[in-house]
């Protein structure tokens, strides 16, 4: 069993072997942990039809299994969902597409377990959501949160970025974690990102259009779409199956072309090392997944590694990275 000292500790979690850079075992079943599972349920509301009626399949399902699984479960709009919400909570349930998680994901402690449910499929729907991560959906959930509460779903630990910000005041603080990508540049998105690189033993002085660092798992988020097929095909050549959990990608956006010759490592790079970055912007930002702007000014020093608590995703058909290494056999990543 996971043992920890957050007060969001859940007992639904219990380990029970490792490989291949994916902790894997099973949840609890309520009879062994003896309690009533509290569940907080974060739905994405837009006022589209589908979403509204993808959250009112999920609540008839939790209301049928409450009574048998000793079952306790709030219903929160993401829009509205605080801290506070996921303090005590034994699962949180995340209905939308991947966007609703990685918006909120950075409020739940690395002990309290994930599912995420596809309110509207791409399968059933073109302009629907592809949803690497949501792994359950309407049709499949009452199915899944039964194999999850009988203590059989997979247990994935998702490796998450930071960037921690040490200002030039003598101030530090942390970003929130990002569980796909992490962008660093000016905040003038038409002016030239200017700073100091350090990886390691390699430094250089770099003008970019902004660094983005993605985990292995987030590679079919942005990294995807910043280089080109034969790049990127390059960059996987690199990693070998052990790193995936203590590795991650970095690429700076439209560097010299001699650059990438010459200091390859700069432009893009697949490393366990912090990459340290001095600003010589007036003033710039870090942005994790895509959500909260942290701003920096010039002088300040950013740390960025894989070094932020992880996240306790349920899959429930296979691990996550088996998913994404069948995606990228396939070319859709």
């Amino acid at each position: 069993m996971i043992v920890g000292k957050s007060p969001t500790y859940s007992s639904l979690v219990s380990i029970s072997e490792s490989y291949g850079g994916v902790e894997e075992g099973r949840t609890r079943a309520p009879h062994e942990a003896d309690f009533v599972t509290n569940v907080l349920v974060v739905f994405k509301k837009n006022f589209e039809k589908v979403h509204d009626e993808s959250l009112k399949k999920i609540t008839e399902i939790l209301d049928e299994i409450s009574e048998q699984y000793a079952v306790k479960f709030d219903l929160t709009a993401r829009e509205k969902v605080r801290r506070a919400d996921f303090i005590g909570r034994d699962l949180v349930i995340v209905l939308g597409g991947d966007g609703t998680l990685t918006s909120i994901s950075h409020n739940i402690d690395a002990n309290t377990p994930v599912i995420g449910v596809n309110s509207h499929p791409i399968e059933d729907d073109p302009a629907g959501s592809f949803g690497f991560y949501m792994d359950s959906n309407v049709d499949t959930f009452a199915d899944d949160i039964v194999t999850a509460l009988s203590g059989k779903a997979i247990i994935n630990q998702i490796p998450r970025l930071q960037a921690i910000i040490d200002t030039t005041s003598g101030n530090r603080f942390t970003t929130d974690p990002a569980m796909n990508d992490l962008l660093i540049a000016n905040t003038h998105q038409y002016a030239p990102s200017r700073y100091h690189l350090r990886r390691g033993e390699n430094k250089c002085q770099q003008q970019s259009s902004g660094i983005v660092f993605s985990t292995w798992l987030g590679q079919g988020a942005w990294l995807n779409h910043i280089l080109e097929k034969e790049t990127m095909d390059k960059m996987r050549a690199k990693v070998k199956p052990t790193q995936t959990e203590d590795h991650y990608f970095v690429v700076s956006r439209e560097i010299p072309y001699q650059q990438r010759i010459d200091e390859t490592w700069s432009w893009f790079d697949w490393t366990n090392e912090n990459t340290i970055i001095t600003s010589d912007m007036h003033r710039g930002y870090v942005v994790p997944d895509g959500w909260d702007e942290v701003h920096f000014n010039r002088g300040a020093s950013i740390t960025v590694n894989l070094e932020a608590p992880k996240l306790c995703l349920l899959t429930f058909r296979k691990t996550i990275n088996e998913k994404l290494t069948s995606l990228v056999e396939q070319g859709f990543v």
